[in-house]
């Protein structure tokens, strides 16, 4: 029993997330086009005829930027909230459209995807907490502030990608106008630094093996910085940093410890 998992991007400039077993898969956000999931996916050894659906958390570009050309081709159901729909201008719908709604698990396959709310500044955004078999994958970004829901659901996976955006004090002395640093740090704009941190700190379950930090900011971060915060604090998780240029290698997350490895 394993899930395979990878960021094939992560960052303003696009995000998208990949998590399967053997047989099936599903595409959290699809924020990079149609032809760069493909060769990412294929560089990685993975085929796109594994992946049956695509979440999307939000209607925010760097979420939704390939979506319909990736599910138009694959003719993938597309699980969204009706307001994130509504709000989501994507420019043509000849694919499955599917309502997706907090709490109510859908099941691919054996694969269960199960959405909840989260703080941010779009219409109705969420995260998502994918399971198989008893393995719990969480992904977690785009996040003002660490709610009740995104606690909840992180402590209980086994692997999470978690958003890790900005270093105050490089946020504080960047360029960014006054507003978009307010948006950044308010309570429906992206997790700190620190704040990852501290929801790593106090919330990781012991039995969490990776941690895949995500969504950092390219002018108000610095991978090197996040390296140093998180290291001290990983105990027996493995730290990986997603980027925002090129996908992470394929990682296979177990219940059994011993057994986890890097493909």
């Amino acid at each position: 029993m394993q899930l395979f998992i990878t960021s094939l991007n992560s960052g303003s400039n696009g995000n998208c997330y990949y998590v399967g077993n053997e047989q099936e898969a599903v595409l959290i956000d699809a924020g990079i086009s149609c032809r760069e999931t493909e060769r990412r996916m294929l560089r990685l050894g993975l085929s796109m005829h594994t992946v049956k659906a695509i979440f999307i958390s939000h209607e925010h570009t760097d979420h939704i930027r390939g979506v319909a050309q990736l599910a138009k081709k694959y003719q993938l159901p597309v699980f969204i909230t009706p307001r994130t729909l509504n709000n989501s201008r994507i420019p043509q719908r000849d694919f499955p459209v599917k309502p997706l709604r907090g709490y109510e698990p859908v099941w691919i396959g054996e694969l269960c995807v199960t959405a909840f709310p989260k703080q941010h500044d779009a219409s109705d955004p969420h995260s998502f907490l994918v399971a198989y078999k008893g393995i719990n994958i969480g992904v977690l970004t785009d996040i003002g502030a660490p709610c009740e829901h995104v606690i909840n659901h992180f402590s209980q996976c086994h692997a999470a990608f978690l958003e890790a955006n900005y270093d105050d004090e490089l946020l504080e002395k960047g360029s960014y106008p006054y507003y978009l640093k307010s948006r950044v740090r308010g309570d429906k704009g992206h997790l700190s630094n620190q704040q990852a941190l501290d929801l790593f700190k106090n919330h990781k379950p012991s039995f969490m093996s990776h941690v895949l930090l995500s969504h950092l900011s390219k002018d108000n971060n610095s991978p090197d910085l996040l390296r140093d915060l998180f290291t001290p604090h990983m105990e027996n998780t493995q730290l990986i940093l997603a980027s925002r240029y090129e996908e992470t290698p394929v990682y296979k997350i177990g219940i059994n410890q011993e057994a986890l490895q890097l493909l």
